[in-house]
């Protein structure tokens, strides 16, 4: 078997280091020895943009923000579905994804950051809400979804300050995406009591049609 070769590691703000290893063509980032993102497993990322901006048919210069640069899944979805006037904005906590992704992920990433609709925020994606209705869609494909392995930090994005947060900063019929590993009764909760109408889609991690499933929310405004 192919062995894993441990590419570089970040130490966190929080604690705890980031790894990022390939073996052969498959990536993988780690928190300790807690798998975060594996560049096998794409499908439910994907599903985040491809579920959400299926909605924004219609909308001819839509406001994207998704949290969290990851492996570019996300990110890649949204740009094949958005049109050419889209604006993407990725808020990205940490500088070492930034530079993995220009560096030795570069071939995930199929050049997409270069995407004249794309801009990276290196800020807590909450930070770039702004305090008035600026987002047609808000995605977040943070940590491990609502229960958050990596800063604290993203707690609040998925508390019910953090969601009345979020609310406010979508136009009307503006989405708001999460996704996360598992389902979790009580977030989806927190979305309704937030003013949202919320759908939750079970979606699987792999493009194809086995394997295990992650949850993607989304909450209509």
């Amino acid at each position: 078997m192919i062995p894993w070769v441990q590419l570089d590691a970040a130490p966190l703000p929080d604690g705890g280091t980031l790894r990022l290893a390939r073996r052969g063509d498959e990536y993988s980032i780690r928190l300790d020895g807690a798998e975060l993102m594996n560049s096998r497993l794409s499908g439910s990322e994907e599903a985040l943009a491809t579920l959400a901006c299926a909605r924004l048919a219609g909308r001819p210069a839509p406001r994207v923000l998704i949290g969290g640069l990851g492996m570019g899944f996300t990110l890649r979805a949204a740009l094949a579905a958005l049109p050419a006037h889209a604006q993407v904005v990725v808020g990205e906590l940490l500088p070492c994804v930034l530079a993995w992704a220009r560096g030795p992920m570069a071939e995930l990433f199929a050049g997409c950051l270069d995407d004249p609709r794309v801009r990276v925020d290196l800020r807590n994606v909450a930070q770039c809400y702004g305090e008035a209705p600026a987002w047609d869609a808000i995605l977040l494909d943070v940590d491990n979804g609502p229960e958050g392995l990596t800063q604290s930090a993203n707690d609040a994005l998925y508390g019910a300050a953090g969601l009345a947060r979020a609310r406010r900063a979508l136009r009307a019929g503006g989405l708001f995406g999460v996704w996360s590993e598992k389902p979790d009764a009580a977030f989806a909760a927190r979305l309704a009591r937030a003013g949202f109408r919320v759908e939750e889609t079970r979606v699987r991690a792999h493009r194809g049609k086995s394997g295990r499933r992650h949850v993607v929310w989304l909450g209509v405004r």
